[in-house]
This record gives structure tokens, sequence and C-alpha cells, in this order.
């Protein structure tokens, strides 16, 4: 299994008012282990970055000016993801800044969710956690991931935190301790199975009066009597109770 988690910066909140994607960044999960083969690029929005945008991100226009634009860089990121999952937190809002990228460079580019299946991970969070904050933020805190790098928004971090958060909301433990030397990775972070030492003292058996015995075995034969089979009643013991019913 391929998965992708994705996530972008922007010039501002709606590309249907000519707002450009500036940063893309990817993180590669392949049977849940990051394999290292991340995407990521800075991009020359041919526009100015709002500044509301700039405040969260704070990638400025200048940075940007050299940058190569989205056109230089689509068959890469087309190539890098296509028939993968993408995991994205809140995936309407970068999916439409994808899409409209990609219909920006051409009128007939196949939609990024049409080459590729999304997850939306603030869904799931709100599926988990009802009621809640479902942020990034809160989600790190809530699973116990360090986020204090993250003092501005940026693709790559924030795609690089939410892999960690989206493998602990569906997987828990996120790394397997086996025992010896042995260890499995199943994620980004490692934690050992701590086996938990339980003291049993030894059975108390209590065995049946001679009562207690003559009333159980008159009960089997009962049931014998009344089934024709009973099979708690030994041979023996069943053609007695079936002579003296």
């Amino acid at each position: 299994m391929r998965q992708i988690v994705l996530d972008t910066e922007t010039t501002g909140l709606e590309p249907a008012a000519g707002h450009r994607i500036i940063e893309i960044g990817c993180v590669e999960l392949i049977e849940r282990r990051p394999t290292g083969n991340n995407f990521h690029r800075y991009l020359q929005p041919d526009r100015e970055v709002d500044a509301g945008a700039a405040a969260v991100h704070g990638i400025t226009n200048d940075f940007l000016a050299d940058q190569p634009r989205f056109a230089d860089v689509v068959d890469e990121l087309l190539d890098y993801c296509r028939g993968a999952e993408l995991v994205i937190h809140n995936a309407p809002f970068d999916i439409g800044f994808l899409n409209h990228e990609l219909k920006h460079w051409q009128k007939d580019a196949p939609a990024m969710d049409a080459i590729c299946s999304v997850t939306d991970s603030l869904v799931l969070a709100r599926r988990l956690h009802p009621g809640q904050r479902n942020s990034l933020d809160a989600l790190c805190k809530r699973y116990g991931i360090d986020n204090t790098q993250r003092d501005l928004h940026g693709a790559l971090l924030d795609a690089q935190i939410l892999a960690e958060v989206y493998l602990a909301m569906t997987g828990g433990q996120v790394s397997l301790h086996l025992g010896g030397d042995e260890h499995v990775e199943t994620g980004l972070r490692r934690e050992a199975v701590r086996r938990v030492s339980v003291p049993r003292g030894q059975l108390r058996v209590i065995r049946p009066s001679s009562d207690e015995l003559v009333a159980h075995n008159a009960r089997l034969a009962a049931i014998h009597q009344a089934s024709g089979a009973c099979v708690w009643l030994a041979p023996d013991d069943a053609a007695v109770g079936t002579a003296t019913g």
C-alpha cells in the first residue's frame, strides 16, 4: 500500500479569486513505513502573497521570485502521486488548489482526485474525536507528537507531522518490539511493548461432599433417561441409571 501525505501552502484562501500554490510537501509511506522518498517544491505563483497568508507560513514574495512555476514541476508531481492514496488534512482545500493549478496548466488535465484516491484526515479525526478540536496542533497534543518546530506552517514540515498523526490515529501504537534483538518498525515513532507481570496464587480446589456427589449422579441419570444419552455419565453409571429408572 503506497500512501502520500500531502500539504500545500498558498498565496491566499480561494483559488477562484486567483490565488495559487507556492509550496507542495509530500511524505511517502509504503505499508505504513516512511521511505524518505519525499517530494518538496516551492513555486513562483506569478502574483503577490496576501499579507494574511504570509503571516501564517512566512513565505515572502522575494523568496519565491526565482522559484520554478507549477508547469515546471507538474509532470514530476503527477508521476510521483499517480495511483497512490493521498492523505490530506482538510482535503477539499488542497485538492481544490491542486485541481485549479492543473486546469491552469492544461484545460484537459485530469483532476488530482481522479488519478489518486484521497483520505481526509480531518474527517477521520472528527469521527474519532467528535466535539473536540481536531486541528493538526490539537491532534499533536492529543497523541503526544512533537510539533515544537512548527512556529510557522510549512508544507513539508506539516506533511511530516501529519504522517505521524495519521499513523497514530489509524494504528495506535506505531512500532512493535518483539523481544530479543528483533525490532519491527511500522511508523515514525518507536515505542517498546511492555509486558505486565501479574502475580497469581495457587488455585484452590474444593472437592464435593458425598451428598453432593450422590445428588450430582442422580441428576445426570435423570438427564440420561430423558434424552437417551448423557455425555457426562460413564457407560456403567448410565446402565445403572436406566435400570433403576
